[in-house]
């Protein structure tokens, strides 16, 4: 296995490899609490680095704190080619709701302890999640959160700043505040409203990291996907992944795993090639609702 193979795209001011890692499934069910195997999770983390993986992305709010200390544990002292991509713009209720949290003040304190937690002095990336609607990108100005944190950056304590959960609008309207360097939305082999947005960011140089490459929390159920796995001799999850390498050269994937075997076969699409008849069955799935 060789992830090398998926090529590199340039994040901020670095060039990072495309397939990387998110760290959300780190955390405990429902991304809040601890794992449950705390050295399963720590392993994960550190066979992810030695398999080459330099972009881990991560949040404050997954857990909260968990995985950021995960993290830190495994991997501190970071090695200088990581990069480590954080989140913020949302907190954790008690009961494990996810709640905006974008007050100038809250997104202060959120910096403040993504830094503390993955022990860095600075944040190479921040992404600014946008919770006008938690399920999906719903239109409103997001001027007052990232002026916000493009003071931050100002401050030294963000290095790159990108967009999660937006609009083209928005990213329009970022772009005009602050150097957005990535998006990242859902996008998938069935949800692919962001066609046309991946294509303009690529032609401007600025990544887009799709998350829920399998549909997420309601995975989709497809027999042209399971019918194109079975056929290459893959899993249908190193087949999605494919798929988004193949889709356009600024996706950056961070398929996310507790399970050191699940991260070798992710990894594993790096060196999968979809012919172009594959190609055309996925690319049916969308139009067929997810389920072709």
């Amino acid at each position: 296995m060789n992830i090398d193979q998926a090529g590199t795209f340039t994040l901020g001011s670095r060039t990072v490899k495309r397939l990387g890692y998110g760290a959300m499934q780190l955390a405990g069910p429902g991304v809040f609490g601890p794992p449950r195997d705390r050295d399963a999770a720590l392993s994960v983390l550190r066979s992810a680095v030695d398999a080459g993986v330099d972009h881990i992305d991560t949040s404050d709010f997954y857990g909260p704190h968990v995985t950021n200390q995960l993290i830190r544990e495994a991997l501190a002292p970071y090695p200088d080619t990581l990069t480590i991509v954080t989140k913020i713009g949302a907190r954790r209720g008690e009961d494990a709701s996810w709640l905006p949290a974008y007050a100038a003040d809250e997104l202060a304190r959120a910096v403040d302890d993504n830094r503390r937690n993955l022990g860095v002095d600075v944040l190479e990336v921040v992404n600014l999640r946008i919770m006008f609607d938690a399920h999906g990108p719903a239109e409103g100005s997001i001027a007052a959160p990232l002026e916000a944190l493009a003071g931050l950056q100002q401050q030294g304590l963000v290095r790159h700043i990108g967009l999660s959960n937006v609009t083209p609008a928005q990213v329009a309207e970022g772009r005009a505040i602050a150097d957005i360097v990535c998006v990242q939305n859902q996008y998938n082999l069935a949800h692919r409203q962001d066609d046309a947005l991946i294509d303009a960011l690529a032609a401007d140089g600025i990544a887009y990291v799709p998350f829920f490459p399998l549909g997420g929390f309601s995975p989709l159920q497809s027999s042209a996907l399971s019918d194109v796995a079975a056929a290459l001799g893959a899993t249908p999850m190193q087949v999605a992944l494919a798929w988004l390498l193949q889709r356009s050269p600024n996706i950056l994937l961070i398929p996310g795993t507790s399970s050191t075997a699940h991260l070798q076969e992710n990894l594993a699409a790096a060196t999968l090639v979809l012919p172009d008849d594959s190609i055309a069955a996925l690319d049916g799935i969308a139009a067929q609702g997810g389920v072709a």
